[in-house]
């Protein structure tokens, strides 16, 4: 994993969690391959016969869509996201972990909430109505793209809950003055 080197310390139950959004996340990832090739496709229609097709052009957005989403899932459990490094790096093992903590407990988890709670509703609405594109050519079942972002906020809270939980530990033993980095 891609870690500051305190935070890479083994902590069992978060690495395990971690390591199953990761391969989750993995799983996804090969969308960016039948992306390419829908993209590739319409730019045939498009430009060898001048005909390009509504439903692949909504295809691409909800392909990348889901690799996205995958992606800020992988991001978060892979530590991998982006910070304030220049910040952080100046910081000792004590204060990034506090660091790390307030983060989590202030900022990210109370914006993941929020989106996740509110895109309930969201959702719900476009499954009541059985919302399909507008467009007459267009993808029925947009309410299925919209489902992932409270099923991808919901595992970003996994995430989330799980850093905090390491990262609680790790303070915890940097405090105790014991590393326990299996050495």
């Amino acid at each position: 994993m891609n870690q500051h080197p305190d935070t890479a310390l083994p902590v069992p139950f978060a690495d395990t969690v971690d390591r199953l959004l990761i391969r989750l996340s993995q799983a996804v990832a090969w969308i960016f391959a039948i992306l390419m090739v829908v993209i590739l496709t319409q730019v045939m229609l498009r430009r060898g016969f001048s005909a390009g097709m509504i439903a692949l052009e909504e295809l691409q957005w909800h392909l990348y869509a889901i690799g996205v989403f995958a992606g800020v899932v992988y991001a978060q459990a892979n530590n991998s996201h982006v910070r304030v490094d220049v910040l952080h790096g100046q910081f000792g093992p004590t204060a990034k972990h506090l660091v790390e903590i307030l983060g989590l407990t202030l900022l990210l988890l109370p914006f993941l909430s929020l989106v996740f709670y509110h895109g309930l509703d969201f959702v719900y609405q476009s499954w009541r109505i059985n919302e399909r594109s507008i467009a007459p050519a267009g993808l029925p079942w947009r309410w299925l793209i919209k489902t992932l972002i409270p099923v991808t906020m919901g595992l970003m809270i996994i995430a989330a809950l799980n850093r905090l939980f390491r990262e609680a530990i790790l303070l915890q033993r940097h405090l105790s003055g014991g590393h326990h980095d299996g050495h």
